[in-house]
């Protein structure tokens, strides 16, 4: 037995400590983020293998994977187009081949006519019936009886160097531990919230998932339903839930400036709009203006879909800021975006007399420094960025508001940083998120649970809905004369080009390849070009040609995905939709639909993958950037939705946003019921799930 450690406690025991696991396996376990006792018994089956009975052969179906027990009848060698060496087993009830394509001169002496084996594999069709393809198999002597396996056999995910045999003797000595030291593992759910919730307790369901019965629900176990299952799902999730919870409660304790006004500046702009605010962007706004006026830092993220008009939200709470005589922050993730951004806010607040400063990592020298000056004596009141804004010599007078735009394109450091901007005097400035890629309900719900969520449900009215087509390439021609019709009847379109590998020097390359063929089909229509690798001044212009309409055609990569609004613009082409995750085509597609003219997107695709041809189709069929939200969920997994594969939140070991979304609301009432009854409970679950990676909630 392993020496014990200060506190006994399998979560500080290394791996080390159970017998045979030396420096090298420790290294090689590690890729795999074990490195306690604890991990080893969270590091769960991917799934199982049934061992526990012998199937007669006569009783074997394809698709099965089975235990079976004959003897050799013959064996050959067949050349084909692959040597195989086949061995025809029966056991009375039926045969069956076994096919080995890799075989050693000694193996095939080794089975031949009359040896007993005992093989475990999966039953295929063969060209001559049923045959196991390199089955397990051992000899088995007369007289011998061996036993089958007492529990489901586990299959790991597994890491170069660790095979599953190791990971079985690696688990049975973590079980004899916990067996025989049950409170080395500490139950921290308490016994109230077991009964409450209908959960196991911990230790049992450890031993069940790691060593299942024989007559454990295989097809449960599969599908990650089985109540064990669901038992270590619930902690995992109630850990991240109180986790950004109490990320909640420390940012409340911080002072924030409270920024009450007489709301004069806000009236002004919206009796200044050429339109009228939906009422989903009064609610929003009422919402946000209420919080900017508490002693606490607002932390607010506003979902609206592509259009539904998030940047005049922003521009009402920036006034507020403003008016309370401190500044704004916006912070966008491309330059592009950016633009957009202070494109909108100049026009709405230079009239009212508001200075609006600029700052990108292209401006340099003089001009930076005169930019830097306006920041820090307070003379730019609002403040419009890209990454530039968080750099170490920006200094902020009187940082009130920071506004960030699609958050989830952010690293977790780098939003950290532009809120470091306002925290002199111990104070931390407001916090505005938005973003146009709608999050569904459940993902907000655990991801932003230290949020609070605002929803712009509704689109201005005059905003026409797309109907969208699918048509392979070889249709390329009709598309160029639907660009030809579209545009011969004064309106406009884009023809987008995307990502070509992730090559952004390619994608720029097939954008001025398919402007200049383009050009020579549509020889009477004034054709634009737009990518990442033009000038800011240069795609500036070529952008305001488009929108004042002197262009009828823009060509351009993913740029577009963001800001443009030409209300003329009343076809949108993608070509190799294939290419893009559903959020982005969704993005794209509301470039268009922006007027009161019926609108049209048009995927032309290269070749579909069963992915590819379900994400068209979730675009044929609506509208709704929620229910496309939904969906991507369902087919990217959460890291991908919210960016956090690079980011390193929310990353989830046994829970799964998809399968155990039923579980949140119950999740929800249990984190309430431990921060409240059980508090000396908190933190040890969120060590156990979440180790040191809580810092990502406080952005």
């Amino acid at each position: 037995m392993p020496a014990k450690t200060k506190k006994n406690s399998l979560d500080e025991m290394p791996v080390t400590a159970l017998p045979g696991v030396g420096p090298r396996n420790a290294e090689r376990l590690a890729r795999l983020g074990v490195r306690t006792v604890q991990d080893v018994l969270f590091h769960l089956p991917l799934r199982y293998q049934d061992r526990t009975r012998v199937t007669p052969i006569g009783g074997l179906r394809p698709g099965g994977q089975v235990v079976i027990e004959g003897e050799i009848d013959h064996s050959e060698v067949r050349f084909g187009r692959r040597r195989s060496l086949l061995v025809q087993l029966s056991d009375g009830t039926g045969a069956i081949v076994l096919r080995f394509f890799h075989f050693s001169g000694a193996q095939q002496a080794n089975l031949k006519r009359g040896v007993r084996l005992r093989c475990f594999g999966e039953v295929r069709s063969g060209p001559t019936g049923l045959e196991l393809i390199h089955p397990e198999y051992k000899r088995v002597e007369e007289g011998d009886f061996p036993g089958v396996e007492e529990s489901l056999t586990p299959i790991y995910p597994t890491t170069e160097g660790m095979h599953q045999l190791s990971w079985r003797g690696l688990t049975d000595k973590a079980l004899a531990l916990l067996d025989t030291h049950p409170d080395w593992l500490p139950e921290w759910l308490p016994a109230e919230l077991l009964s409450r919730f209908h959960l196991p307790e911990l230790s049992p369901t450890l031993r069940y998932l790691h060593r299942p019965p024989p007559d454990a629900p295989q097809q449960q176990l599969a599908e990650g339903g089985h109540p064990a299952q669901r038992r270590l799902a619930f902690e995992e999730l109630l850990a991240h839930q109180i986790s950004l919870r109490r990320l909640r409660q420390e940012q409340r304790r911080i002072p924030a400036p409270p920024l009450k006004t007489g709301a004069d500046l806000r009236r002004r702009l919206i009796a200044d709009l050429p339109f009228e605010l939906t009422a989903a962007q009064q609610r929003v706004a009422a919402e946000i203006g209420s919080d900017l006026e508490q002693s606490h830092p607002m932390m607010r993220l506003v979902q609206g879909d592509v259009g539904s008009g998030k940047t005049v939200v922003a521009a009402l709470a920036a006034l507020q800021a403003v008016e309370a005589d401190h500044q704004v922050a916006l912070m966008a993730p491309t330059e592009l975006l950016a633009e957009q951004h202070l494109k909108s806010l100049r026009t709405w607040l230079e009239p009212l007399g508001i200075e609006i400063a600029w700052l990108t990592g292209r401006h340099k020298g003089r001009r930076r420094r005169q930019v830097l000056e306006a920041i820090a004596d307070g003379e730019a009141a609002v403040v419009v960025g890209t990454h530039a804004l968080f750099q170490q010599d920006v200094a902020f007078r009187a940082l009130g508001l920071a506004i960030i735009d699609e958050q989830h394109r952010f690293g977790v450091h780098q939003r950290l940083a532009l809120r470091e901007k306002g925290a002199g005097n111990g104070r931390a400035p407001h916090q505005l998120i938005m973003t146009a890629t709608p999050i569904p309900r459940t993902l907000a719900m655990s991801a932003y649970a230290d949020l609070d969520v605002s929803v712009i449900d509704e689109l201005p009215p005059g905003r026409t809905p797309v109907t969208t087509v699918a048509v392979p390439d070889s249709r390329r021609d009709e598309v160029i004369d639907r660009v030809r019709r579209a545009c011969a009847g004064g309106r406009q379109a884009y023809w987008v080009c995307t990502l070509i590998e992730e090559s952004e020097a390619l994608q720029c390359q097939a954008a001025e390849e398919t402007a200049a063929l383009l050009s020579e089909a549509l020889s009477g229509l004034r054709v634009g070009l737009v990518h990442g690798r033009l000038k800011a001044a240069d795609k500036e212009q070529v952008m305001a040609a488009f929108k004042a309409g002197e262009l009828d055609l823009l060509v351009a990569t993913t740029v577009i995905e963001v800001g443009m609004d030409v209300p003329n613009a009343s076809l949108m082409i993608i070509e190799n939709p294939e290419r893009l995750g559903l959020a982005q085509m969704h993005q794209l597609r509301g470039r268009v639909g922006r007027g009161a003219t019926e609108s049209h997107c048009v995927l032309m695709y290269h070749a579909l993958s069963e992915h590819a041809r379900e994400r068209l189709s979730m675009m044929r069929a609506t509208n709704d950037g929620f229910a496309i939200a939904r969906k991507d969920l369902e087919l990217r997994g959460p890291g991908e939705v919210l960016g956090t594969r690079q980011t390193g939140e929310m990353q989830l070991r046994i829970a799964d946003l998809i399968h155990h979304q039923h579980l949140l609301p119950e999740v929800q009432r249990a984190a309430e019921l431990v921060l409240e009854r059980y508090p000396d409970h908190a933190q040890p679950l969120v060590r156990r799930w979440l180790g040191s990676r809580t810092e990502y909630g406080r952005v």
